[in-house]
């Protein structure tokens, strides 16, 4: 489930490592169908040990630690990984540690479900894996335009689109939907039939909801898989507008049920009152 929100609280939550030295790297033991861990074990060690965390950063939905040299391992949860200092939730889906020397003892890599990955990579192979022709610019710096010119020949509903990440990166599912409420746009429009201030309206809320939500630290919800990376929960589901709340009336015009359709075999929630399909902006409430 983490999307842009998640992950970027996850990157904010492990910052603390900058700095440190990778003394080991640990595969645990774990008798579950492994994860996708690339390059093997002896070639893992020998581009990571002994080198310092430069930096972190954020791509799209996956968190990038650099290291002197030019080597990056990036981290992509997927459904269910997290990245954690503080002990995991259990034993049984650790998936992966860098052991480390500094102001932090471990890194770990959790996986319930076994979808993530994790990939050493120098700066060739990560501009050939992650460059501007694989992922598009990130959901929290795309600008109006950039959304138009990616999307706005499209005759998909925006909802799918937004969820297209060679167009835009980090934008995943929950959040999709919390975007088109605040922006007032249903989510069946079709892309080539919305405006430049369609888009406007698109960006202004991309930027607003998923601030917001980094700012309660992520969505962990009912299933209780996303936590940051001191094993607590984030609160920002308590905030929701209408994603998993069908049937409940619309916060915004109150007169209205949310609505619950699929799309592209994916949940999406919305109220017919305030996102009718036509161009609107509204303000975020």
């Amino acid at each position: 489930m983490p999307e842009l929100p998640e992950v970027e609280t996850m990157r904010r939550g492990i910052r603390s490592i900058v700095g440190c030295v990778v003394e080991e790297v640990v595969w645990p033991k774990c008798k579950l169908k492994p994860i996708e861990i690339t390059p093997g074990p002896r070639s893992f060690r020998r581009r990571v040990l002994g080198r310092e965390v430069h930096g972190l950063d954020r791509l799209g939905k996956r968190v990038l630690v650099r290291f002197n040299g030019g080597e990056n391992i990036v981290f992509e949860p997927r459904m269910t990984g997290l990245l954690l200092l503080a002990d995991p939730p259990d034993s049984e889906h650790l998936r992966f540690c860098l052991k480390l020397r500094g102001s932090e003892p471990c890194l770990w890599f959790w996986d319930r479900r076994g979808l993530g990955s994790v990939r050493c990579l120098n700066q060739s192979e990560l501009k050939e894996r992650f460059g501007p022709e694989k992922l598009g610019p990130d959901a929290l710096v795309v600008t109006p335009l950039e959304l138009k010119e990616r999307l706005g020949t499209s005759t998909r509903a925006v909802k799918v689109a937004l969820l297209d990440q060679r167009a835009v990166a980090g934008i995943g599912n929950l959040y999709a939907s919390e975007i088109l409420h605040v922006a007032g746009i249903h989510p069946d429009k079709q892309c080539n039939r919305l405006s430049l201030d369609g888009w406007k309206a698109i960006q202004h809320a991309v930027e607003y909801v998923l601030r917001e939500a980094i700012h309660y630290e992520g969505s962990t919800l009912a299933d209780g898989t996303y936590r940051n990376a001191l094993n607590q929960n984030g609160s920002y589901q308590n905030h929701h507008r209408v994603y998993n709340r069908h049937g409940k009336s619309c916060p915004r015009c109150r007169d209205t049920k949310i609505r619950r359709i699929v799309q592209a075999q994916r949940s999406t929630f919305f109220c017919p009152g305030c996102q009718k399909k036509r161009v609107g902006r509204r303000t975020p409430t």
